[in-house]
């Protein structure tokens, strides 16, 4: 074991009293005992964290019952909805802060293996990437989905403050009427309820065989959920023993699969960002292109919140993630998970309880998945969620409104200036741009809640999970690296075609390159890691590629 250097060696004596110093026994340096490091990721700041200190108790039982040494650190995390309008632009840097956090704490101390404590939007994939970038035994624990508050038979959850705020900016509804409305959105414990960002990540890590099953679905406040982290903790020492590592487990088959059941749920389109940073570190590239291909040849049979009225609590109550890989049997390619079983033990044991929550191929939601990638002379490729686009924005033409910051956006809601048919433009919003590629939740929930039904946004930004309509992002090359999107102006004629995967503006190759010559990227004041992040993507796409 890597721990032996440590509980062994007549040079390693020091170390060993300065971890009797931190409450380890004599006993603790058995050459049979792994040592265990647990990245907790608990704080009191975020909901889907705020419950993980009760959880990490539960694996630290378990490990000890397994026979190892389990070894606690903080890992920190970032809140995108409470950072969002305020400094989201350290986000999706905070992703390979967590990855390093990791990496500096297991190689330090000369962990055996470990566990990863998470829930929320950039630290579940940040632990994957540390996961498959150390490859030693590892698993995940997933904190679980909040439940939403259900009051005279609607559905209540703190995401829908972000619409109520358009709503307040259109004059369609009171400051006091939406602060009345406060109380029924807090829900407690828990990532929020849809399949947002933090829900899609734990399906991933549940598909990519990182977590144990059902972990992905369970709602934090379950009992169930305590179970998970007991068996967790037992399992890791299991791992450790068998010398199981991540990179055994996540196989190119494994993200294929991990992409197909986020295609058929309708995951957020940050998965289009994280699934090849993780796949990256475990020695796998990852084309866009394979995301366009999947969802094309996979139909969408989970309307969860934002697309549709069901939250995870639901998907849980339906079958979870094994009912999902159920109905996709013939497609799922077998790779091994921390469970032992192979993940198609797993899709053959699923069993569907609820066939309008998770429907069956012949009666989806759509017929294609949840990503669509578009081209044209706006882009090299871009992102929409084409499972939440209303049938008749599929295909769009409009003149572009541009703005520099969200604020402008706002402002521009609130004079009334948005016409319906317009594009919203959104430019300088990339991971060099911002710097950090920002989620662009406010305005395009403010769009929909200020009541809009033909307004297009498109932006070289990321947008949250929570995300619907007609809004494309990771727009390629971005503004600040030359990117078209730079050169649109208010008025030129924006061509949005999901169907035939188009994206273009109506202007010449040769405006286009007369224009760019002429474009000045807006002064961003920037804290020293936005610096180091903004030239880390100078010249190079979101995806790190050129």
């Amino acid at each position: 074991m890597r721990s032996d250097i440590l509980k062994k060696r007549i040079e390693t004596l020091p170390h060993r009293a300065l971890l009797m110093s931190s409450g380890l026994k004599k006993s603790d340096f058995d050459p049979d005992r792994p040592f265990i490091g647990i990245a907790n990721s608990y704080n009191t700041i975020i909901p889907g964290h705020v419950h993980l200190n009760e959880l990490t108790a539960e694996i630290k039982r378990g490990v000890r019952d397994a026979g190892g040494v389990p070894l606690e650190w903080g890992v920190p995390g970032v809140c995108d909805g409470i950072a969002m309008f305020v400094e989201m632009r350290l986000s999706l840097p905070s992703r390979e802060h967590v990855a390093e956090n990791i990496e500096i704490m297991v190689l330090s101390h000369s962990l055996d293996g470990w566990v990863g404590v998470t829930n929320c939007d950039k630290i579940t994939p940040g632990m994957l990437m540390a996961a498959a970038r150390l490859d030693l035994p590892a698993i995940i624990l997933t904190g679980g989905p909040m439940k939403a508050n259900i009051v005279e038979g609607k559905k209540h959850h703190p995401i829908e403050g972000f619409k109520i705020v358009g709503q307040v900016k259109a004059g369609t509804m009171s400051e006091e009427g939406a602060k009345a409305l406060l109380p029924l959105m807090a829900c407690g414990a828990g990532a929020c309820v849809g399949l947002y960002t933090a829900n899609t990540m734990a399906v991933v890590t549940e598909v990519l065989g990182m977590s144990l099953t059902g972990c992905a679905t369970t709602p934090a406040v379950d009992p169930l959920k305590r179970k998970q982290a007991y068996e967790t903790g037992k399992r890791i020492v299991e791992l450790v023993r068998n010398d199981t590592k991540p990179r055994h487990i996540m196989t190119g088959q494994a993200f294929e699969n991990a992409i197909r059941v986020d295609m058929c749920m309708g995951g957020s389109t940050n998965a289009v960002l994280h699934i090849p940073a993780i796949a990256k570190e475990a020695g796998l590239d990852i084309d866009i292109e394979v995301f366009d291909k999947i969802s094309g040849e996979t139909p969408h049979l989970c309307a969860i919140i934002p697309s549709g009225e069901h939250e995870m609590a639901d998907i849980h109550r339906a079958g979870g993630v094994p009912a999902v890989l159920n109905r996709l049997k013939d497609k799922i390619k077998d790779s091994p998970t921390v469970t032992g079983l192979s993940i198609r033990n797993i899709a053959n044991q699923g069993n569907t309880l609820d066939a309008d929550v998770i429907r069956p191929f012949g009666n989806p939601y759509h017929s294609e998945g949840g990503i669509a990638v578009l081209k044209g002379n706006i882009a090299n490729s871009a992102v929409i969620k084409q499972t939440a686009v209303e049938k008749e924005m599929l295909a769009h033409s409009g003149p572009a409104k541009v703005f520099f910051t969200e604020n402008e956006l706002l402002d521009a809601i609130e004079k009334k200036t948005i016409r319906e048919g317009d594009v919203v433009v959104l430019p300088f919003q990339g991971p060099a741009g911002a710097p950090g590629m920002p989620e662009m939740l406010t305005p395009t929930d403010a769009i929909k809640g200020a009541g809009y039904k033909k307004v297009a946004l498109i932006t070289d930004g990321r947008f949250s999970g929570a995300t619907t309509g007609p809004c494309v992002g990771h727009v390629e090359m971005e503004a600040y690296n030359g990117g078209p999107i730079g050169a649109i102006r208010d008025g030129d004629i924006i061509e949005i075609d999901i169907p035939k995967r188009k994206l273009n503006v109506r202007l010449s190759d040769e405006e286009i390159k007369k224009r760019l010559k002429e474009v000045r990227p807006p002064y961003r004041e920037l804290a020293p890691l936005l610096a180091s992040y903004r030239e880390r993507f100078k010249g190079i796409n979101c995806y790190g590629k050129k």
